[in-house]
């Protein structure tokens, strides 16, 4: 079970490229989108691809439990904004989105991070404390120099068609087959 949490930067209108990769790899893959990302996504679209709802909000209390999501063997955030990043950091649990975040690390479930974000932004010392904060709790955030790198201000639009989607899956499938690995090498009692 696979959470895509997508966050409203250009990449999120081919959010179904990952879908479909994941698919592909096995992955039952269901889609939680920020708010701001509802204006990038084609919904209809994305919920028959993934052949489950796309959430944004909570359950309205009386909703009952039918609403509820089934556990999440690992999370992608794809594409992951300046905001989303810096509030998680903070702790702030603002949207349903940052909610299933703020807990996942508790929870012990991995959680992959795919951001778009400019250089100018990536810069910013708050940025790079967000990063690093995420990285101490074991979120593996794909940014740096042999990673995907941001890019110039003003240039975005070019690089939607180049994101690395295949990347966060590659990387969520390492980091269990890791775990995998040091479960099975713990002595049983």
């Amino acid at each position: 079970m696979l959470y895509v949490i997508v966050c409203g930067a250009g990449p999120a209108s081919a959010v179904g490229r990952l879908i479909e990769q994941a698919h592909a790899r096995g992955w039952d893959a269901h889609v939680i989108a920020t708010p701001a990302a509802l204006d990038f996504l084609d919904v209809d679209a994305l919920e028959a691809l993934a052949g489950h709802p796309v959430r944004s909000t909570y359950a309205k209390p009386g909703a009952g439990r039918g609403r509820s999501l089934p556990h999440a063997d690992a999370i992608v955030v794809a594409p992951a904004t300046y905001n989303t990043i810096n509030k998680w950091a903070l702790g702030i649990s603002d949207t349903y989105a940052l909610g299933i975040l703020a807990e996942a690390p508790g929870l012990g479930i991995p959680v992959v991070v795919l951001p778009f974000v400019n250089a100018a932004l990536s810069a910013n010392p708050a940025f790079q404390r967000s990063v690093n904060s995420l990285r101490a709790i074991g979120v593996r955030v794909v940014l740096g120099p042999r990673e995907w790198e941001p890019h110039p201000p003003g240039t975005g639009g070019s690089r939607i068609d180049t994101f690395p989607w295949n990347v966060t899956l590659d990387q969520v499938e390492e980091l269990l087959n890791s775990r995998n690995r040091s479960s099975s090498d713990r002595p049983s009692s």
